[in-house]
């Protein structure tokens, strides 16, 4: 595995890539969960995210393994990081689902001519040609979904509040540091 790249730890690097990339899958599923209009728009482009989000996360545990071999054990940080992938997996296989279902009623939804009602249409694009049993199967997966993103996003947090804590408790102190205004 890359420990360095160009002199740089790979770590901080993969790091970035993926506290950018999994809180957007995270809001990204929450959304694309209890929106169906951003189901069907958006539901391709989150799973991709959540997929690439996901597949970065046992990169990021290898390189902090490298990278504590270098600097020393970062404490709880390393444990909730290699407990990280556990708690995407889930949340990036419901997205895939709820993209695959959607998909798969879109194409299966008659033309115009379809017999639905109105006002389920309006509320969600894909509900012509559905039965109540699709429908409440759809409903399984988003909150299901929800839950899981949720918990991402719980872990995503404590991650990187032990990776900061880590990495800067003893660089920070409360008072400023000398010839600093504080501003």
């Amino acid at each position: 595995m890359l420990d360095t790249i160009d002199g740089l730890p790979v770590h901080p690097l993969v790091v970035h890539a993926v506290v950018v990339l999994l809180p957007l899958a995270v809001l990204g599923t929450i959304l694309v969960a209890v929106l169906p209009r951003w189901r069907v728009r958006y539901g391709g482009l989150n799973a991709l995210v959540a997929v690439i989000a996901t597949a970065l996360c046992p990169i990021a545990t290898s390189s902090g393994e490298a990278l504590e071999h270098r600097v020393g054990d970062p404490g709880a940080h390393a444990g909730l990081g290699d407990q990280l992938v556990w708690f995407a997996l889930p949340m990036t296989l419901l997205a895939i689902v709820l993209w695959w279902v959607q998909r798969r009623h879109r194409a299966d939804t008659p033309d115009a001519a379809a017999v639905a009602d109105t006002a389920d249409v309006a509320k969600d694009p894909g509900a012509r040609g559905r039965g109540p049993r699709a429908v409440r199967g759809l409903g399984v997966v988003a909150v299901l979904s929800v839950v899981a993103a949720v918990a991402a996003g719980v872990q995503v947090y404590r991650v990187g509040d032990s990776g900061a804590e880590a990495v800067w408790a003893d660089q920070m102190t409360s008072a400023p540091a000398q010839g600093s205004s504080g501003d």
